[in-house]
């Protein structure tokens, strides 16, 4: 691929490989100013996936900038359909009326080639979201679908506080729900309150962003080296992934794949996969206590905080001051820095706040861009 760390680990297809009930997944990635997949690698990358026992394939309508949905459903149209699980989210934040729920869902069924979807989320809830669907019927409206036989399982994303998911998760008689989950989150996003709230209801959970965007799979030195001395033998991803899988109420667990080497990392992980000893939780948490030592943004590369307005490319921005924060390299942090078009850099934000709210993981962009630009500016 031509840009190795920059999209979402959910913009593009995901797949997750089921071994014991659990799961890993991959992307195909988008590069910021280029929305063409490439199709031959992606190709690969799902043939391999499934001949190794991947089975979900998860997508959305939003990701590739609207091209994922036809990419995976193209990709996936050699196989028996009933081989595999097929899953989409609806765009809550496109539907204006009930009329658009079907909609939507219909040219997603169009898009992706295929009658019906296994796994159907209504997508990225949170408090305002969850008002839409209550407003707009989208939870009956899907049940309809699923009477009719073109959903098989009904659930949702969510990226919001433990309360809010607690309202959302009584409201309906959800199948399951797709959660934000690893072992930096577990705490600092209350992860843990989340799960315990799914694993109450009686339901599975979905894993999403279980290597954090990637930041899980670098993290600082003296982080990696925590692991490297506890096993040298495998990847610093493959701790996060195992951290997601070895929860027992884990129905899959999705984490983006920028190249081939990351689909056959993931898929090794799982076919050999054991759950964690407590030997190997406490290796997590010392490398966690050496990570936390760098003062990171907590970006997970999403992307959702795009267009800005300014011109900011805000994801590839933290990127460089993460990777300024974790190494302690200025050479490196102006070279990723210096990569970005002049009119890309954080001196040009506005702090006009219209990224705010579209942030998951409520980062005050703003005032980091700042931060930034006057890293950047100094000399040393």
């Amino acid at each position: 691929m031509e840009n190795k760390r920059r999209g979402r680990g959910f913009y593009g297809i995901q797949r997750a490989a089921r071994h014991k009930g659990k799961g890993v997944a991959a992307g195909v990635w988008l590069h910021p100013d280029k929305p063409e997949i490439d199709t031959e690698l992606g190709q690969r990358m799902v043939d391999y996936a499934y001949s190794h026992g991947v089975n979900y394939f998860d997508t959305a309508y939003p990701y590739h900038e609207g091209l994922s949905e036809s990419f995976i459903g193209a990709a996936l149209s050699k196989y028996p359909r009933e081989s595999y699980n097929l899953v989409t989210k609806l765009p809550t934040w496109l539907i204006n009326g009930e009329a658009d729920i079907e909609r939507y869902f219909n040219e997603q069924l169009q898009k992706c080639g295929v009658d019906y979807f296994d796994f159907y989320l209504i997508h990225s809830l949170n408090a305002e979201r969850f008002e839409l669907v209550q407003k707009h019927h989208m939870f009956e409206h899907l049940c309809e679908l699923k009477a009719r036989g073109k959903i098989r399982h009904i659930g949702f994303s969510f990226h919001d506080k433990p309360d809010v998911l607690e309202r959302i998760l009584a409201a309906h008689d959800w199948e399951f729900a797709q959660i934000q989950l690893n072992y930096l989150d577990w705490e600092l996003q209350d992860a843990k309150r989340q799960y315990e709230l799914i694993e109450q209801k009686g339901i599975q959970c979905t894993i999403m962003e279980p290597v954090r965007g990637g930041m899980l799979a670098t993290l600082t030195p003296e982080a990696v080296d925590c692991f490297k001395q506890a096993n040298p033998s495998v990847s610093t991803a493959s701790w996060a992934i195992r951290y997601a899988a070895s929860l027992p109420n884990v129905l899959t667990v999705l984490s983006g794949m920028t190249n081939f080497d990351h689909v056959t990392d993931n898929v090794a992980t799982m076919e050999a996969f054991r759950p964690l000893s407590q030997q190997e939780r406490e290796v997590i948490d010392n490398a966690l206590a050496a990570y936390r030592k760098a003062v990171t943004i907590p970006c997970t590369g999403c992307r959702y905080c795009m267009d800005c307005p300014a011109g900011v490319s805000i994801p590839e921005v933290f990127a460089a001051y993460n990777r300024y924060a974790t190494s302690k390299s200025r050479s490196m942090f102006e070279e990723l820095y210096h990569a970005l078009d002049a009119g890309q850099r954080a001196d040009n934000c506005i702090a006009c706040g219209t990224c705010l709210p579209k942030c998951p993981q409520h980062i005050e962009i703003p005032k980091h861009m700042k931060q930034i630009a006057e890293l950047a500016a100094k000399k040393e």
